[in-house]
């Protein structure tokens, strides 16, 4: 079943075409990765689906309600958005996770708030540091916070901008299992935008390839070939199975680079030794 279809979505900002014919749609239970290299619209794209930037044309539908519609309390119920950065401030864990209710809590916080805020912070590691400062944190620390009062609103499409950028291996691990597990146990879906092709090739259920702010290719991993990552980021590679997941591999002959920089510092001293001559 659909959860988000987007149709036709165009943006520009200052004159100048940043997205163009913009149309996919993610069901509910998968995770969608956003690719392309750097400039190429990904968190432009991001922030269209949560009506942060308006788009000129175009309409983003999440169950079958047009977002640029609706007001930012209902737009927060059905999309939950994690930034690449977030600005620390003098608040605890728990009460900057807690604020991911505001748009469910009319008069007073409830009891099931409170459990909602204390099972989301437990399913990210983070119970130990309820009561610390969120400027006490660490970039990542930081960056799980965000996730968890993402989860709180309980919404329908998850919308992660590059969420393991500052994160190290395990954590980067938790925090995209978690994302999927999410996902599959409570039938949501999750668009993330990322850099990393082979991570997302082990956590992504589909794929969008943008370029020159209009999507390339689209599909499930089997359109994840070396001609259309060539075509994209213009990097030669090759693609091989290992324990029945596809690994990406730059074709470079480290060799013959290592070689080149041998022969380049070879130069470097001669031309230094004929100056101090």
């Amino acid at each position: 079943m659909i959860n988000l279809k987007v149709n036709g979505l165009n943006f520009n900002y200052n004159g100048t075409s940043i997205l163009e014919g913009i149309n996919f749609s993610v069901d509910k239970g998968e995770l969608l990765a956003i690719l392309g290299p750097n400039g190429a619209g990904k968190t432009t794209l991001l922030k269209c689906l949560n009506a942060i930037h308006k788009p000129e044309q175009g309409c983003v539908l999440v169950k079958e309600r047009d977002v640029f519609k609706l007001s930012s309390d209902d737009i927060a119920k059905l999309l939950g958005y994690v930034p690449q950065r977030v600005e620390p401030a003098r608040l605890s864990v728990f009460d900057a996770v807690l604020m991911g209710r505001k748009p469910h809590i009319k008069w007073r916080v409830r009891d099931h708030d409170i459990c909602i805020v204390d099972a989301a912070l437990k399913r990210l590691s983070l119970c130990h540091l309820s009561l610390r400062y969120i400027d006490q944190l660490s970039g990542g620390e930081l960056q799980k916070v965000s996730i968890a009062r993402a989860l709180v609103q309980e919404p329908e499409v998850l919308l992660l901008d590059e969420p393991t950028s500052s994160l190290d291996l395990k954590n980067q691990l938790e925090i995209l299992r978690t994302v999927r597990g999410v996902v599959k146990g409570h039938m949501v879906s999750a668009i993330m935008t990322m850099h990393d092709l082979n991570t997302a090739l082990r956590y992504a259920d589909k794929f969008i390839f943008l370029k020159d702010g209009t999507i390339y290719g689209c599909g499930a991993t089997e359109c994840v070939t070396p001609e259309m990552i060539e075509a994209v980021y213009g990097v030669p590679v090759e693609i091989e199975i290992r324990n029945g997941c596809p690994v990406i591999h730059p074709i470079e002959d480290l060799n013959a680079i290592d070689h080149s920089h041998t022969h380049s510092h070879d130069h470097v001293h001669a031309t230094a030794s004929i100056h101090n001559q």
